[in-house]
């Protein structure tokens, strides 16, 4: 079922007109969930269309726009913890779920399918379960780098060799701000805030996201840039002229999973456990590696589920506590600031 954009005035009457009670709604009845998702719609949509054509359960999703990723959904969650109107949060990245973990937004479920996803990727209090996961990767343009000089760090977005050369996504949303978040538990503050002033100085191109990062390299307009699998991927299978790398491998590869949670308070928590164990299902992570996504299953049971990233799957990922990067991003958005990063 193709679900045409909606005002959020007219999603709301939407919520109220199929939820008669704040108690919830017997799914085998029928039912309703909302779920906010911030994992692009085409790879989304088709997901939750199934499993509303299987339980009858009438899905009511909010997408969130490229240039906010994750924090426009996220703010919504927060000014509305009184009186949620949302029932499941399946985010396109970590750190943003942690962090609302930690503000008491999302209650304890442990689904039976969270047993298959390695405990890295689970909260220790059961507030979310990582799946489907995407890398950071270094997207540059063949047609203008060979490949055995395509860029392969960081440190290539502050050469002067690239200068005016390269893209990236203001780093204020998406997986772009949990990417700083991430650097700044490995680096410490000083490191990073150098590293911002040098991506400024070097006239690094700052885009309103991943996808204008993947498509301003893909058309020649910069050499290399900074973006996500999926969206490399989209690239690819287009026959445009561009490679990957994965910045920094020996260090660890940044590895950011989709998280599902069950939002406290929420009006239809039956139906929304329900959904949150489709999604950690090891189907639902199958179709999300075989689709247009190309993302990387973590289930233990899919481990041999082959991707286009099976030759960085096998590198180390880099080490990060969640919580702790979660905690950092009031700190990192100053960073940034201070860095000119919004400039």
């Amino acid at each position: 079922m193709r679900r045409a954009g909606v005002t959020w005035a007219a999603w709301v009457l939407a919520v109220a007109a199929a939820a008669p009670g704040c108690g919830g709604h017997d799914p085998e009845d029928g039912g309703v969930v909302v779920v906010y998702t911030s994992l692009d719609q085409v790879h989304s949509e088709p997901i939750l269309d199934e499993f509303e054509r299987r339980t009858g359960i009438r899905v009511l999703p909010v997408y969130d726009a490229e240039a906010s990723k994750t924090t426009g959904l996220v703010n919504r969650l927060i000014a509305r913890r009184n009186d949620p109107d949302c029932d499941v949060l399946w985010n396109n990245e970590v750190v943003q779920t942690a962090r609302l973990a930690s503000m008491g937004l999302l209650a304890p479920y442990a689904s039976p399918n969270a047993s298959r996803i390695p405990a890295e990727f689970r909260d220790v209090e059961h507030r979310w379960t990582g799946f489907a996961a995407r890398m950071r990767v270094i997207i540059y343009n063949t047609g203008l780098v060979a490949a055995e000089e395509a860029p392969d760090s960081l440190a290539d977005l502050t050469d002067e060799k690239w200068k005016g050369r390269a893209a990236l996504a203001r780093p204020f949303f998406g997986t772009t701000l949990t990417h700083m978040a991430w650097l700044h538990q490995a680096w410490g503050g000083e490191r990073l805030s150098k590293f911002c002033r040098a991506v400024r100085a070097n006239d690094v191109a700052f885009c309103t996201g991943n996808a204008t990062v993947r498509d301003m390299v893909a058309a020649g307009e910069r050499a290399f840039g900074l973006t996500d699998t999926d969206d490399a991927w989209a690239a690819m299978q287009a026959g445009k002229p561009v490679g990957v790398r994965v910045p920094d491998a020996a260090a660890g590869a940044v590895v950011m999973p989709n998280t599902v949670s069950l939002v406290s308070g929420c009006p239809h928590p039956e139906a929304g456990r329900r959904l949150i164990d489709y999604l950690l299902s090891a189907e639902v992570e199958r179709r999300l590696a075989r689709g247009a996504g190309a993302q990387i299953p973590l289930g233990t049971d899919l481990a041999a589920e082959p991707t286009p990233w099976d030759v960085f799957r096998r590198g180390p990922a880099m080490g990060v506590d969640v919580a702790k990067a979660a905690s950092s991003i009031p700190e990192v958005v100053a960073l940034l600031r201070q860095a000119g990063m919004d400039e």
